[in-house]
């Protein structure tokens, strides 16, 4: 597994400031020791315009360019959490992976991690940030995230960080026997963050709580 450098920060970028964040993680109900240190050692305003800096460590979703946001801290931790609390790691597919960070935080608890977005712009600065961080863990790829990644499955999870209507039944198709598929689901105001687990080849499903994320969209842009 891989490992993030400490890049330390200036004012509301330091190391204090991603620990106050830890801390309201925590009050929010993130009791995984290992997801609250993953997100204490991870830099998120690198992955964010320097403009936005200084509302890098607040719990909040940010705009990212393009139509789309990074996800508020604590959606990434609790959907990561969800993952490692429930089965194995050894492999695991990001879809719609938009500015680099939850895949940053996949690192950290994947063997491999393959990532899929439909923005070509966000796939090219992803993979700066990346490198910046020097992980070797993970393979971007710009794409249909509907499709999923069909060349390296099966994977242990797939993580959905944008809300289809439905399901993607590749995306299913994709898993392990004991693989899991966490994503949101529905449109506008009623998303729900869904758990599918596959299981002697049966789909078991499980809400997790309301969400709010931008649209997963077909297609590549």
């Amino acid at each position: 597994m891989s490992g993030t450098n400490k890049i330390q920060g200036i004012g509301m970028t330091s190391q204090r400031s991603r620990n106050r964040l830890v801390s309201k993680l925590r009050e929010m109900g993130i009791k995984n020791e290992k997801v609250l240190d993953i997100v204490a050692e991870t830099p998120r305003h690198i992955f964010i315009e320097e403009a936005l800096a200084s509302k890098a460590y607040e719990n909040s979703a940010l705009p990212i360019g393009y139509g789309q946001t990074i996800s508020q801290p604590f959606i990434v931790a609790l959907m990561t959490q969800v993952l490692i609390e429930s089965g194995q790691m050894r492999k695991v597919l990001e879809i719609g992976f938009g500015s680099g960070y939850q895949t940053a935080i996949l690192s950290r608890v994947s063997g491999q991690v393959f990532g899929v977005e439909r923005l070509s712009s966000l796939v090219e600065r992803a993979r700066e940030k990346i490198w910046e961080l020097k992980i070797s863990n993970i393979h971007l790829r710009h794409g249909d995230g509907m499709m999923g990644w069909e060349g390296h499955s099966p994977y242990d999870a797939i993580l959905v960080a944008a809300a289809p209507s439905f399901v993607p039944e590749e995306l299913l198709n994709q898993l392990s026997e004991g693989g899991r598929l966490i994503i949101p689901i529905g449109i506008n105001e009623n998303q729900k963050l869904m758990l599918y687990s596959k299981t002697d080849n049966e789909i078991v499903e499980k809400e997790i709580q309301a969400v709010k994320f931008v649209p997963l969209l077909p297609g590549i842009n």
